[in-house]
């Protein structure tokens, strides 16, 4: 009689067999796919930050050392199509050296080999992208209104689902109950067969009334043996369950306000760079953290919450008055995100062409009424020349842990700052 087996394959690989390979080249050569991402990412737009990439690494980078055997002894060869050379010849080494290591150069001697082209996905791609990157000093704070659970063991129960069944625990169990359910009995056992043994072993054990009290004792011995077969090896009552036990844990609530210069020095150019800056950030942050929220001010003269379509796309213009994004900012902390409850973020792009009596307004504003609510605030300046605004904030960098202030003058160096500016504690840009 056939038997029809059926396999289910319940791998997380799926189809795709080859993952656990691919996972281990990404770990092995981690380093070098590192720095193709990074060269990756300078000659990107905006819209383009977030697919995948195809990634050269020399082939030099990615060889493994090999163990072969030699061929060893005396051997003889035949080379088809031979007109120069008879037995005996020494054949010279080719002249010119190798092709390139690119293998884009051409040769009409010696051998090359192609660079390794790996083709990352966009999840691999943005993985190696945020790499060692996170919130400076995010803590958690008060259990939120909707409270995180989290599940924590809390000992064994008597009943449960099949899947949280115990078997160490219950077979255990079942080990004690037998042990104590036949301990008296195996006890009046070995007493009834040592007492046959001394009634068989009496000098009188032909006599009746002997082979009588034998009879009447083995067969309280079978009947004693059979009660001892009826002890269950495992009972309901044995069976242990794990137990778990949800518990609310602190939610560590955080907001990111992102205040972008829209004022008439900013071109085309330095929009387009804090434009890149904040895309990386919005990337980051929604990527990695589940609960975030994201607050955007554009500001000329005047300052103004808009939608993240409006921050990116629209197109108003103006004179430069930064403390008015400062100032909102300030007004929106207070109406709804509470310190004590929030981890509070802000990052500035700006060229720090500002109104020259503003600029000392908001270096009052950050160090006393702003710095002191935000976990981190992050300034960047899209202009090589330092300006007025510049020169202000300067002043608060020794005095405030929490404050830090970058410049960038072409879209290369976006990335490079942004993972300086929000890179882990210890981790190396």
């Amino acid at each position: 009689m056939s038997v029809l087996q059926q396999i289910i394959d319940r791998r997380l690989s799926g189809k795709n067999k080859s993952i656990g390979n691919r996972e281990r080249f990404l770990r092995r050569y981690r380093e070098q796919i590192g720095e193709a991402v990074k060269r990756a990412v300078s000659g990107r737009g905006i819209r383009d930050l977030e697919r995948g990439e195809d990634v050269i690494l020399p082939k030099r980078d990615v060889s493994e050392p090999v163990f072969g055997h030699g061929m060893g002894g005396n051997r003889e060869y035949v080379h088809p199509g031979n007109r120069e050379y008879v037995k005996g010849d020494r054949i010279e080494r080719p002249q010119g050296g190798g092709g390139g290591s690119g293998g884009s150069q051409a040769s009409d001697s010696g051998e090359g080999e192609d660079d390794f082209v790996f083709r990352l996905t966009k999840e691999e791609f943005m993985r190696v992208f945020f790499e060692d990157l996170a919130l400076p000093h995010l803590i958690r704070t008060q259990l939120a209104e909707v409270p995180e659970w989290k599940s924590h063991r809390a000992g064994f129960v008597t009943d449960g689902m099949p899947s949280n069944l115990h078997v160490v625990r219950s077979m255990r169990g079942a080990l004690s109950r037998r042990i104590a359910l036949g301990g008296a009995p195996r006890r009046e056992l070995r007493e009834l067969e040592e007492h046959l043994l001394k009634l068989k072993r009496n000098p009188r054990a032909d006599d009746a009334l002997v082979q009588r009290e034998i009879k009447e004792t083995e067969l309280l011995i079978e009947e004693m043996k059979k009660r001892a077969k009826h002890v269950p090896f495992i009972d309901p009552i044995d069976l242990r369950y794990r137990n778990r036990v949800r518990v609310p844990v602190p939610s560590a609530k955080a907001v990111m306000f992102c205040l972008m210069d829209v004022s008439g020095s900013m071109d085309e150019a330095r929009k387009d760079m804090s434009k890149r800056f904040f895309m990386l950030l919005y990337l980051f942050l929604t990527r990695h953290y589940e609960k975030i929220e994201l607050v955007f001010i554009r500001h000329h003269t005047q300052a103004t919450e808009v939608t993240e379509d409006e921050f990116f796309h629209t197109t108003e213009t103006g004179g430069t008055v930064v403390s008015s994004a400062l100032k909102l900012m300030h007004e929106i902390v207070r109406a709804r995100y509470p310190s004590n409850e929030w981890n509070i973020y802000g990052a500035q792009a700006s060229d720090g062409d500002n109104w020259h009596q503003d600029s000392g307004q908001c270096r009052k504003m950050l160090s006393e009424q702003i710095l002191p609510l935000v976990r981190y605030y992050a300034y960047v300046q899209v202009a090589e020349a330092e300006q007025n605004l510049w020169e202000e904030y300067t002043q608060l960098v020794d005095d405030h842990p929490n404050f830090a202030m970058r410049k960038v003058s072409d879209a290369t160096e976006i990335y490079p700052v942004f993972r300086d500016l929000f890179k882990k504690e210890g981790a190396t840009t």
